[in-house]
C-alpha cells in the first residue's frame, strides 16, 4: 500500500504563540522576523525528533563511565530555503542544525496564473545518497512552488523519506496536490488554514510572508 502524505501540526504552546504574533496585521517587521525565526526553530526541533540517525556511544563523565547517544556525524544534513520567505525561517532552523549545508533556491509566483518559476538555483547536480534535507517554505497555498522544488530535488537523487518540509501555514489545495504526487512526504506546519482567496492567498493566513519579513 502506498504511504500517503503526512502532515504534523505540533500542539506546542510556543508554536501557537509565535503563529498568533505572525498573523497579527499590526506586528512590525522586526517582531515578525522574530516570530518566523522562533517558528523555524521549534518546528525543526519537532521535525527531527525521530528522523535523524543516531549512534550509541560510551563517554566518561566526571564521576563514572556512561552510555549515551549522538547524532551520527557521517550523515550529511542540508537545508533548502525557498527565497524569499524561506530565508525568514532559516536562522531558527540553523540554531537547531548548525552543521547543515545551505542550498538556496529562488522561486517567484506569477500573480495572475499562480504558476511558479525559478530565478535562482544553487542546488548541486547530484545529492549524496544518504543526505537528509529540510525545505523551508513558510506558506503552502496552491503547492506549486513546493511541487517544482520537489521535482528539482528528486531529479538530483533525493527521495521523500529523506525530506522534511517546514511550513508555517498550509492550505488544503496544496496538501491535496502534494498528496497526489509524493507518497511518503512529511510536512511540519504550525497550522492548516481553511482555503485560498481569489488571488491564491491563504485565508486567514498571515499575508505575504516575504513582504512582511523584509519590509518591502
Amino acid at each position: 500500500m502506498t504511504e500517503k502524505l503526512k502532515v504534523y501540526v505540533p500542539p506546542h504552546p510556543l508554536i501557537q504563540n509565535w503563529l498568533t504574533m505572525a498573523r497579527e496585521a499590526s506586528t512590525p517587521p522586526v517582531l515578525f522576523r522574530t516570530a518566523m525565526t522562533e517558528l523555524g526553530r521549534w518546528l525543526t526541533y519537532e521535525a527531527i525528533r525521530d528522523w535523524l540517525p543516531t549512534q550509541d556511544v560510551s563517554v566518561q563523565s566526571p564521576l563514572a563511565p556512561a552510555q549515551g547517544r549522538l547524532i551520527r556525524s557521517d550523515i550529511p544534513l542540508a537545508i533548502v530555503p525557498i527565497l524569499r520567505a524561506g530565508l525568514a525561517l532559516l536562522p531558527g532552523m540553523q540554531d537547531v542544525l548548525p552543521a547543515a549545508a545551505i542550498y538556496h533556491l529562488g522561486m517567484v509566483r506569477d500573480e495572475t496564473s499562480l504558476d511558479p518559476s525559478c530565478y535562482l538555483n544553487k542546488l548541486p547536480d547530484q545529492f549524496p545518497p544518504d543526505l537528509h534535507l529540510m525545505i523551508s517554505e513558510p506558506m503552502l497555498a496552491t503547492g506549486g512552488t513546493l511541487d517544482q522544488t520537489l521535482q528539482l530535488l528528486t531529479q538530483r537523487g533525493l527521495t521523500p523519506d529523506r525530506l522534511r518540509i517546514i511550513s508555517i501555514i498550509a492550505a488544503p489545495p496544496a496538501l491535496q496536490r502534494l498528496n497526489d504526487k509524493y507518497s511518503g512526504l512529511v510536512i511540519y506546519s504550525a497550522t492548516i488554514d481553511e482555503g485560498l482567496d481569489d488571488r491564491g492567498f491563504i485565508l486567514p493566513g498571515l499575508g505575504d510572508a516575504g513582504d512582511r519579513s523584509f519590509g518591502t
